[in-house]
């Protein structure tokens, strides 16, 4: 695959990819790419800019050329599904796909969202769901990956919060009935009553993302129990003003960076049957967002 310091492509190196609409911001390629040469393996990994007018195409092209997986970026996640031939039963339950395995011409669809952000919440902040009463504010697309991902993984409680109180109502509803789950749905003005019974925080809004770094959810955090966990899934900045403002009430904190990584590693493992090198694509997504903050 190498030729001295340069990537020699053959005829025989596989091609993993992902598809979106923008697609120049992704930082899965530097990731990707970096952990398919730490392991040694003859793949590369492609960003494609596919139009919404283009999907089918593309993933029958997925089939035609041979390429191995596909992740699935904005505004694709739903759409795929109208095109591949199997759906794993907790991105059904979801009901959007980031992640494709083209198993001999057979398309098998998966959520590495959700299992992404239960790795990272297990392995670094060391909290298991089961029993845990989680509130999760925002509706929207990532809400809905990892409250459904909770809701099978055993929580007490779930809790969506939501500025528009109908499509917390809504989502809260869908999970409860597909799932038995614990969930009720409330506007973002009723938040703070339900903060002191919370033992896991998530926001999954774009509040504090860059460049709107001085936003921030209305989350109380002195509400909060002392031993409550506040996670954020923005990953730029790696320490949002939420993160910021639980810390200094000496609660312990989880950033969206792992997510990132870890729902990548997943699809690694779903595509190639590997052991992803974690420390390898953490340093290249944070040496990625180093140099965009910079420019």
């Amino acid at each position: 695959m190498a030729y001295g310091d340069e990537r020699c492509l053959t005829g025989t190196t596989g091609v993993l990819g992902v598809i979106g609409d923008p697609i120049g911001h992704s930082l899965s390629p530097a990731m990707q790419n970096a952990a398919l040469e730490a392991l040694g393996l003859d793949y590369i990994y492609v960003p494609f800019h596919v139009s919404p007018l283009n999907v089918k195409e593309a993933i029958a092209g997925m089939k035609a050329l041979g390429i191995r997986g596909l992740n699935v970026t904005i505004p694709h996640k739903v759409a795929v599904i109208d095109y591949i031939d199997e759906i794993e039963p907790v991105a059904g339950l979801i009901g959007a796909v980031n992640t494709i395995s083209n198993e001999g011409g057979y398309l098998v669809g998966y959520n590495t969202d959700a299992c992404g952000f239960l790795r990272s919440l297990k392995e670094e902040a060391n909290r298991e769901p089961q029993g845990q009463r989680i509130t999760i504010v925002g509706a929207g697309g990532s809400a809905r990956a990892i409250g459904f991902q909770l809701a099978v993984s055993e929580v007490d409680h779930l809790v969506i919060a939501n500025r528009t109180k109908s499509s917390a109502l809504a989502l809260a509803e869908e999970i409860g009935g597909k799932t038995r789950c614990s969930t009720v749905g409330i506007g973002l003005d009723e938040l703070e009553s339900y903060l002191p019974a919370t033992d896991i925080l998530i926001n999954t809004t774009s509040l504090g993302m860059y460049p709107q770094v001085d936003t921030m959810p209305p989350v109380e955090c002195g509400k909060l129990p002392a031993s409550a966990l506040v996670c954020d899934i923005v990953y730029n900045p790696s320490e949002t003003l939420l993160l910021k403002k639980a810390a200094a009430c000496g609660l312990p904190t989880l950033p969206g960076l792992g997510m990132l990584v870890y729902q990548g590693a997943a699809a690694l493992e779903i595509w190639l049957q590997v052991n992803p090198p974690i420390d390898v694509m953490k340093a290249v997504v944070k040496r990625e967002l180093a140099k965009r903050s910079t420019s």
